[in-house]
């Protein structure tokens, strides 16, 4: 195995502190800052004629698909912006004119560029020709297509069983790409398909497949147009989905209500200044929040129990503040329910929640004389060791409700990546699926393994312990993704050999196997040619609906190939030309690829042809109240316990966060202008009086440290900021902090790391 002084790379790039600069908190999102904000970004990354034709045909029907977060377009989107800041962000940052080629990594060694910071590894620009890293070489260099094939389909005949090798997936790809991957790896015979969705939704799948029956939400866009009360928990749409804000407005000019759980108060939800109104540009714009809900972090359950608590009340001496007709027809559980929340004392639960009464008496008063209530949320529910309880006591308060299955009503778990939810409908999953296997065995004449593959936490962990010698992304920055990051980088460089299908450099490319591949690929915006002839992609958003994703934009090189025409080739190499798939028809004709999806995955029907214009959606058993799949036939209430955090004396719990300069791992800028953090990113929020009581000052540096398992793990050189946010709580950004995250503590059932709540020690320098 090659050593690590042969290649000294650096996971964690500079930990050098730039000249920040501190401003107050913006109190609103989008308006006229985030519109400069926007085509600055996309101007001068790919240039004013570029941008502005691409801008205008993004998230339209003949147009993309946002090569960012999974929000759902309208049924007729505006025709001049159907795309928020950070969308503009992501397509200057995929369509960039700056490229990275051969010459560039023949100046630059891996070595050299693993010191840089992530900002400064994605500002490298487009991947644009094949390259190999040869073992002991501390350089990439070029190679052709057809040998990186070959070198793939080499190393995987040399593998003892088919479990030593790993595909992960990361949200960005296409329905085809997914699918094709997903059979590739099955027909290899392993079921190792971690993807992203491992790390933050999967505890939103799972509490919904036990509750609901169904692992997605069952709200459409429209519904929320005129819901009249939206709980959005533990999610910052100013700067994670911008475009939702639109629905929100809309909620709101219909009479609904805006209720934020969250233990920071966030821009997006105070104040909206829609850039499409006038209102947006030169007016006050419109308040968001009715009532925001400063929970503690993690303290969601007994917030929801004492809400519950105090409806249930109510519904004592009225009985008609709970559905009861519908409680009984389409639940089991209730009287369980009620039986288990009699055990909990309401100051106790207070105490928990750090709330104050009366803002949870005006939002019991809220949802007391409410039907018509929705609950979105996305990782500040998920990212716990109970975040699948989280996500199942919202849901009882909404079947009590009686808010499912009916229209302006529901669960809105709110997706990151684009297609993250397209990838696991068609069969990007680590579990076994019968059913999907069954449908693989007798339309594409193979038989898949029937044993579980490994997860992200479970490919960590095989890769650390040497059990996996290949390690293969399509797309992502799995390193810099995942928690417990130095755990992870030694697992990777364990690998013997390590392929990613990429668009921009990051550092997953510098702390790689022992042989290393990057294959570059068309980005969303780009035209995939075949023959003369453009082909398209379909994606499924995060309300269920698939539609086409067309680009128009030409490739950046002509070294650059589809992500689908990769994987064909990629099986063709391995199984040649007398396997039942047929890989090469399969890379050169997606509509054959989606006649086989349609054969194959639960939901998919005539594809090529409904997933025109505003697409169609796939079942959703919740929307027709059929829970026939759950015990008897009924929708679960359940009973989950409150959490457990027992922290020292000198001890907070941290929640990792995005600024509003990224997009998951990819870092865009350097500012985040909403908090009002200018030039930097190693920072933490706290509490003033907790800095305070410590002796801690503004701007003062320490080290953040976490201890579990007797092992301690820590975030180097991060600048102290006083903010908002309650007492005992700290935030800081990811990826930089993911060092803290511990591999072997995440959620009970979906595995999902802990990211939200890890308990940690300040350190002053």
């Amino acid at each position: 195995m090659e050593s690590k002084a042969q290649r000294n790379v650096s996971f964690r790039g500079s930990e050098d502190f730039l000249d920040i600069e501190l401003k107050e908190p913006v109190d609103h999102a989008a308006g006229y800052l985030g519109v400069r904000e926007a085509l600055k970004h996309t101007f001068k990354e790919m240039g004013v004629l570029r941008s502005m034709r691409s801008l205008l045909r993004m998230n339209q029907k003949d147009g993309f698909d946002c090569p960012s977060c999974a929000w759902p377009d309208p049924e007729h989107p505006s025709p001049v912006a159907e795309y928020c800041e950070n969308g503009a962000k992501a397509l200057g940052d995929e369509a960039t004119t700056n490229h990275v080629d051969a010459n560039f990594f023949k100046k630059n060694s891996v070595e050299e560029l693993s010191l840089l910071s992530d900002y400064e590894l994605n500002k490298c620009g487009r991947l644009v020709e094949p390259l190999v890293l040869r073992p002991g070489s501390v350089h990439y260099e070029p190679i052709t297509w057809n040998d990186a094939f070959q070198l793939i389909a080499s190393e995987l005949k040399k593998l003892d069983h088919p479990d030593e090798a790993i595909f992960y997936t990361s949200g960005r790809s296409s329905n085809e790409a997914a699918f094709l991957y997903g059979m590739f790896a099955r027909a290899l015979g392993t079921n190792n398909l971690p993807d992203c969705s491992n790390m933050c939704h999967e505890s939103s799948g799972v509490a919904l497949g036990e509750t609901l029956g169904i692992g997605k939400g069952s709200t459409t866009l429209e519904d929320l147009y005129e819901a009249e009360v939206i709980l959005i928990a533990g999610q910052n749409p100013g700067t994670n989905h911008p475009r939702m804000l639109s629905a929100l407005e809309k909620c709101k000019q219909n009479g609904g209500k805006v209720i934020s759980i969250n233990p920071l108060e966030e821009s997006g939800l105070v104040n909206f200044k829609n850039p499409q109104n006038i209102n947006g540009w030169i007016g006050g714009g419109e308040d968001m929040a009715d009532i925001h809900l400063p929970v503690n972090i993690n303290q969601d359950i007994p917030l929801v129990k004492l809400i519950l608590k105090k409806l249930i009340a109510l519904d004592q001496i009225s009985g008609n503040v709970f559905d009861h007709e519908f409680i009984t027809t389409y639940t089991q559980g209730y009287d369980a329910l009620l039986k288990d929340l009699a055990r909990y004392k309401d100051k106790e639960l207070l105490e928990q929640t750090g709330v104050s009464e009366d803002s949870i008496d005006k939002t019991v008063a809220l949802l007391a004389n409410k039907s018509k209530i929705i609950v979105c949320w996305a990782m500040g529910l998920t990212q716990h060791k109970n975040g699948v309880e989280n996500i199942r006591e919202f849901v009882n308060l909404l079947l009590l409700k009686g808010a499912i299955g009916k229209p302006n009503t529901g669960t809105c778990p709110v997706r990151g990546h684009s297609n993250v939810q397209g990838d696991r409908s068609v069969g990007i999953q680590h579990f076994v699926d019968k059913g999907l296997n069954e449908r693989i065995k007798n339309y594409l004449g193979f038989t898949p393994p029937d044993h579980e593959g490994v997860d992200v936490v479970g490919s960590m962990k095989a890769m650390y312990e040497g059990k996996a010698k290949i390690f293969m992304c399509l797309g992502g920055n799995f390193l810099m993704a995942a928690s417990d990051t130095e755990y992870t980088a030694k697992g990777i460089q364990n690998c013997d050999l390590t392929v990613q299908i990429s668009t921009k450099l990051n550092r997953t490319h510098l702390v790689t196997g022992k042989t290393a591949l990057i294959l570059p690929t068309i980005g969303r915006s780009e035209k995939d040619m075949k023959d003369g002839k453009p082909r398209h992609f379909t994606v499924e958003n995060s309300m269920g609906r698939v539609k086409q994703s067309k680009g128009i934009l030409k490739p950046a090189s002509d070294k650059v190939m589809s992500e689908p025409e990769i994987i064909a080739n990629i099986g063709r190499a391995y199984f040649g030309d007398n396997h039942p798939m047929d890989w090469k028809a399969l890379g050169a004709d997606y509509e054959l690829i989606r006649s086989q999806i349609d054969q194959v995955a639960k939901g998919f029907e005539n594809t090529e042809e409904r997933s025109q214009g505003a697409g169609y959606y796939l079942p959703n058993n919740v929307r027709n109240l059929d829970f026939s799949m759950l015990p008897n036939g009924k929708a679960q209430i359940t009973i989950n316990s409150l959490p457990e955090h027992t922290l020292q004396k000198d001890e907070y719990m941290l929640m990792t966060i995005r600024s509003h300069d990224q997009f998951n791992t990819t870092i865009y800028g350097l500012n985040d202008r909403y908090r009002g953090v200018y030039n930097a990113r190693r920072v933490i929020f706290m509490n003033p009086e907790d800095m305070k009581a410590v002796g801690l000052k503004k701007l003062d540096v320490v080290d953040i440290t976490s201890t579990y398992d007797q092992t301690v793990r820590t975030a180097h050189k991060f600048k102290v900021i006083p903010y908002t946010i309650p007492s005992g709580n700290l935030a800081s950004y990811f990826p930089e902090t993911n060092v803290l995250v511990p591999f072997n503590h995440f959620a009970l059932r979906s595995k999902t790391p802990i990211s939200k709540s890890i308990k940690v020690r300040l350190v002053k320098k």
